[in-house]
């Protein structure tokens, strides 16, 4: 397992960013999203917890067969989609997906906690084994890398100026700086366990959580004019729509292969403890077993049958 914790600050206030954060998601998901391919809403319905009170679950399915790199798209099916469940009690979030049956030690856990500071809270999540084990990366908004073919001038938060709110453009030392400032805390874990793959799927796995996050905090604010009007209801109402359209975009998908079923958090907030996972045995995948149906391969008779001796005449 590589468990990192992921540190991104936005020049907002958390009350602020509980609007932002689902007009964000509904649009990038609806903009990511083509036929065949993006993100399908199952269920999104309100969800009561007895410990953090009431919230909303979500069930997605995230097609990304020709997302995949080559080495990937090798050994997964034609048709794949990794199962997302989410538990939002904001500020507090749990996500977990999971991989369809044919992967079944693959996981990925996401804790979430929003707080107005810039990103200095050291124990957030109040375990002192997820503290030695985990690394700490800050992910800038403004001035992180992202991948090409996501750079939108638009959307360059070094020149974006918001009208509504007057924050903006982000200049060098913002987090420190500029005022308000709030922060998302993610503690990820990646499991998966398989022999020679494991190191470099989960270092995979994690690079491409990473350009998410940065390129979803970044729309956020570069789209904070769109939404930052919004109430509650009618964040809500936009988000029942978009999720419709991409429905609608995606079209339908016959599935070639089953999903595995990721359980509810526990009330623990420790991520390993609450992570949903499938059962963890010894045996391999089942793309690594031998078909059982597969003929025995006969490169010799299965018995060997010797020719009848006679009975040899002794002189007398």
């Amino acid at each position: 397992m590589l468990l990192k914790e992921y540190r991104i600050c936005m020049p907002l206030t958390v009350e602020e960013y509980r609007i932002g954060q689902l007009y964000t998601i509904s649009k990038h998901s609806h903009e990511e999203s083509d036929k065949g391919e993006g993100v399908e809403v199952v269920r999104n319905e309100p969800h009561i917890d007895p410990v953090h009170g009431e919230g909303q679950f979500t069930e997605k399915r995230v097609h990304l067969s020709s997302k995949l790199p080559s080495w990937a798209r090798a050994v997964v099916p034609r048709i794949f989609y990794i199962t997302e469940k989410a538990w939002n009690y904001y500020p507090y979030t749990i996500t977990g997906k999971e991989a369809c049956s044919f992967l079944p030690k693959f996981s990925i856990h996401i804790e979430t906690k929003y707080e107005d500071n810039c990103g200095d809270n050291e124990n957030i999540f109040n375990t002192d084994k997820n503290n030695s084990e985990r690394e700490v990366c800050f992910l800038d908004i403004a001035y992180d890398d992202i991948p090409d073919r996501h750079y939108k001038s638009s959307e360059d938060l070094r020149c974006f100026a918001s009208v509504k709110t007057g924050r903006g453009p982000l200049k060098e030392g913002w987090r420190e700086k500029d005022k308000p400032v709030m922060c998302s805390y993610k503690l990820v874990s990646i499991k998966f366990e398989v022999w020679g793959l494991q190191t470099r799927v989960e270092q995979f796995v994690h690079k491409v959580i990473s350009d998410i996050l940065l390129i979803g905090h970044r729309q956020a604010f570069a789209w904070v004019d769109e939404w930052y009007n919004m109430t509650m209801d009618e964040v809500r109402k936009y988000e029942r729509d978009t999720q419709e359209a991409t429905n609608e975009k995606i079209g339908p998908v016959t599935p070639t292969i089953s999903v595995s079923e990721v359980s509810k958090p526990s009330t623990s907030h420790s991520a390993p403890s609450s992570a949903p996972s499938t059962p963890v045995n010894g045996d391999p995948p089942d793309f690594l077993n031998v078909p059982k149906d597969r003929p025995r391969k006969k490169s010799a008779p299965e018995m060997l049958t010797l020719p009848e001796m006679r009975e040899r005449s002794h002189p007398k």
